[in-house]
């Protein structure tokens, strides 16, 4: 198994920490089931899709529950394997699918949660290097208003993938 690393998750112990708790499932290697938290926010459902060999950009999906009583709002994010992290939304603009950039950043409703996902809102990973290959995991970190940079690890599915991988039955 392949890791894209971020310098800022270098030594992270994922699975010793509080804040990073998954179910013990793995994935071709990558837990799944995990959960990443920063204040009052829970990240859970990360996940991005395989791409194709051309391929420079990629949308990255997860849900943000917002435990607080104060909102919070997803400004964006940064990962060293690619030149850019946008906050993105895809709509129905008449008959035409459009996408646009989310300015100001995506808010996070106090004691609600947001999902991004195909076809909504969602993580654009811009100028990617390297194309994602399914199996493997990247190391992406979210950059919240008040709760800061909070790492995550998004699990990357096949090309078509509409939901996080899961563990192998049995395990």
């Amino acid at each position: 198994m392949k890791h894209i690393l971020v310098p800022a998750l270098a030594g992270l112990a994922l699975l010793a920490t509080p804040a990073f708790a998954h179910n013990g499932l793995v994935h071709d290697g990558c837990p799944v089931g995990q959960a990443f938290s920063a204040g009052d926010l829970t990240i859970t459902g990360a996940y991005t899709r395989a791409m194709l060999p051309q391929a420079k950009v990629a949308g990255g999906y997860l849900v943000i529950e917002n435990k607080g009583t104060a909102p919070d709002r997803l400004l964006g994010g940064a990962t060293e394997a690619a030149q850019t992290v946008q906050i993105h939304q895809m709509k129905m603009e008449g008959d035409m699918m459009k996408m646009s950039q989310v300015e100001g950043g995506l808010e996070i409703p106090a004691g609600g949660s947001v999902a991004l996902e195909p076809g909504g809102y969602h993580v654009m990973l811009m100028g990617v290097g390297t194309p994602f290959k399914e199996g493997e995991c990247l190391e992406l970190t979210l950059k919240f208003e008040k709760a800061g940079d909070v790492p995550v690890i998004l699990n990357i599915g096949g090309t078509a993938a509409d939901a996080p991988p899961e563990g192998h039955e049995g395990h």
